[in-house]
């Protein structure tokens, strides 16, 4: 028989998967942006919130910055 995996190394690799692909969503959807389309904040402010802040940063522009 193998190895198997546990359960909560399966779901801190997904976590850490979805932090990374959250991560490197949100600078490239701001960078698309018009500067007009982006909500609340300036779109530098909205880069660097969403690096520094990871990943509540992200998750933030998705909600209240990202263009409808």
């Amino acid at each position: 028989m193998g190895i198997q995996p546990s359960l909560s190394a399966l779901v801190v690799a997904v976590a850490v998967l979805v932090v990374i692909r959250l991560e490197v969503f949100c600078p490239k959807d701001i960078a698309r942006a018009k500067e007009w389309e982006v909500g609340y904040l300036p779109k530098p402010v909205w880069a660097g919130l969403c690096l520094l802040c990871i990943p509540f940063g992200g998750i933030f522009y998705l909600y209240y910055g990202r263009p409808r």
